[in-house]
């Protein structure tokens, strides 16, 4: 690893740094979805119709991290992530092609279906590489490279758009299959760690989520985990809507997404080196107030200079969770279960922004925006609250399991 690598990256084992590489590839194809309204609309697709393929798409996220949280523990985690990357890339030709509004939905299923089923294979396959003290910064290294890749993606995504929306299909499916061919080539398949052979425990744990609806610590944790998620998520979909509704044109969305992207890339590094060492659920919780706190003054904004200062919090409460919960969770699960935990945090993820995307967005245009911002203030702060309250059992346990 070269010797300029941040610092907190440092002495990160070569699959971790694989794995950031083919993200970083991965998402620079990220470009069908947030397009999608836009491609939809040059087809004739309009109105309800619309709602009909974006809901499956949303759906997708939600079948896809349970299966794929199954398939890393039962077939692996290299094999897993390949179904979904080759399924993925295959899908995003289906919709170009689909014919029809109902095909369009079914593609845009397979394709959220097929993509979500990659996080927790690959998270798996991290936790497996590193020791628990270095699980957080790894899970940070995987989250910059989602940012260095998702930032690029927005600036390459308007350009090919302007020449044709073949060329987002043409790259998104592009980019999997090439991140397809670093998991055949780079990767290895780690020796998946048996369910220990005590009585029932072999017996009760099976191949589905039983060993994770058992461990209740991880059951007051992910709700917890989700809520922070959902408050997070409000920045992608309530954000646009109030900027919209503030009268500004969408060039102004277009600079707070760079925003973001910006301090987030530039950022990370620096701080996670300095948060560390620090106790994680007590900076996983100190961020995720900031994130409430800028979400909340998004009501407060009514010109680009607010807007910013929203964008600038949540964005620094970003930076200080980066790969915290993701962590936690890995430190929880026991060795042979580590696909199905991941699956259980990446299908939390997924119920977030669904929820954003649907509750979220009702709350806003029925109830009104104040009533969104100063909820999304409460719930994230109790979230948090409710995450520190829960540090002493966490520490105890991976205390415990490092011990044993």
């Amino acid at each position: 690893m070269p010797s300029s690598s941040p610092s907190p990256f440092r002495g990160l084992p070569p699959v971790v740094w694989t794995i950031f590489a083919g993200t970083i590839v991965n998402r620079l194809g990220y470009l069908v979805t947030p397009f999608l309204v836009f491609f939809l609309a040059s087809r004739g697709v309009t109105g309800t119709d619309t709602s009909y393929v974006l809901g499956a798409l949303g759906a997708g996220n939600l079948i896809g991290p349970a299966v794929g949280g199954i398939l890393a523990d039962r077939i692996g985690r290299r094999p897993t992530m390949l179904i979904g990357l080759i399924g993925a890339a295959a899908a995003q030709g289906a919709l170009f092609l689909a014919p029809g509004v109902w095909t369009m939905a079914a593609a845009s299923l397979l394709i959220s279906t097929a993509g979500s089923t990659v996080s927790p294979a690959a998270y798996a396959l991290l936790a497996d590489a590193v020791d628990s003290e270095r699980r957080q910064r790894a899970y940070a290294l995987f989250g910059w490279g989602v940012n260095i890749g998702t930032a690029v993606a927005g600036v390459l995504g308007g350009y090919l758009a302007a020449h044709g929306y073949w060329l987002l299909f043409a790259v998104d499916a592009g980019s999997m299959l090439l991140y397809a061919g670093v998991v055949v080539t780079r990767l290895k398949e780690p020796t998946r760690a048996k369910a220990p052979k005590t009585a029932d425990r072999e017996t009760k744990d099976g191949i589905g989520y039983g060993v994770v609806l058992r461990d209740r610590l991880a059951l007051l944790l992910l709700p917890l985990f989700g809520i922070q998620l959902f408050v997070y998520s409000l920045t992608e979909v309530a954000l646009p809507l109030a900027v919209r509704d503030s009268g500004l044109s969408p060039a102004v969305y277009g600079a707070m997404a760079a925003v973001n992207a910006v301090l987030v890339v530039g950022l990370q590094p620096f701080a996670t080196a300095r948060l560390a060492k620090l106790p994680q659920l007590a900076v996983q919780s100190a961020g995720s107030v900031l994130i409430a706190a800028g979400v909340a003054l998004t009501g407060l904004a009514d010109g680009i200079a607010g807007y910013t200062v929203s964008v600038v919090v949540w964005s620094l409460g970003e930076v200080v969770v980066a790969g915290i919960a993701a962590g936690v969770v890995a430190n929880l699960a026991p060795a042979h279960a580590r696909g199905r935990y991941q699956g259980a945090f990446s299908w939390t993820w997924g119920v977030a922004r669904f929820a954003a995307l649907t509750v979220g967005v009702a709350a806003y245009t029925t109830l009104g925006p104040a009533a969104l911002w100063w909820t999304a203030l409460a719930a994230g702060s109790a979230a948090a609250a409710g995450t520190l309250a829960l540090a002493p059992r966490v520490s105890r346990r991976t205390t415990h399991d490092l011990a044993a």
